[in-house]
């Protein structure tokens, strides 16, 4: 007799493989940057001060640098992924010497400044959400860092999260 519940709990299907990896945060953060992007488009109320324009798009010129330094500092081991592939190894070059997690910094960046440049109030009350969001990625993340890398721990003790003077 076959047990058909086992093939309902196949560990390596590409679905399960993808929600092992953090798929779920992925996910998250493709939907609350899509609606950030349409909102923003969509619902432009103007009248934003100039300065806050420029400002807004001083923030995602900002941004970007910060997710290329991190996009190459990864090198192969960049991921959509927060959990490690197998054969990742632990970057502490370049701008990781000086954030934990640039790629999330930029994200938060762009984003805020997109809201601002483009005017939309409930675009950058979608923006503000990704900081929240990014702290409880980035939480979920180190845990899956700490057990690949026994010398996750003391890299972050030397290194703070997303802002170089804040942890």
């Amino acid at each position: 007799m076959q047990d058909y519940g086992s093939c309902a709990r196949n560990e390596n299907t590409p679905m399960t493989r993808f929600i092992q990896r953090g798929g779920a945060w992925v996910l998250g953060q493709g939907v609350l940057l899509g609606t950030l992007v349409l909102l923003a488009i969509f619902f432009r109320q103007g009248g934003f001060p100039l300065v806050v324009v420029i400002a807004g798009a001083a923030l995602m010129i900002i941004g970007m640098g910060v997710l290329l330094a991190g996009a190459l500092a990864l090198g192969r081991n960049l991921t959509p992924f927060p959990k490690p592939a197998e054969q990742a190894q632990l970057v502490r070059h370049g701008i990781y010497a000086v954030v934990r997690h640039p790629l999330y910094t930029g994200v938060m960046a762009v984003s805020i400044g997109w809201a601002l440049t483009w005017q939309s109030w409930p675009a950058l009350g979608v923006a503000m959400t990704l900081i929240p969001f990014f702290h409880a990625k980035a939480r979920h993340e180190e845990q899956w860092l700490r057990k690949k890398f026994t010398e996750y721990a003391d890299y972050e003790k030397q290194v703070h999260r997303f802002i170089p003077w804040r942890h």
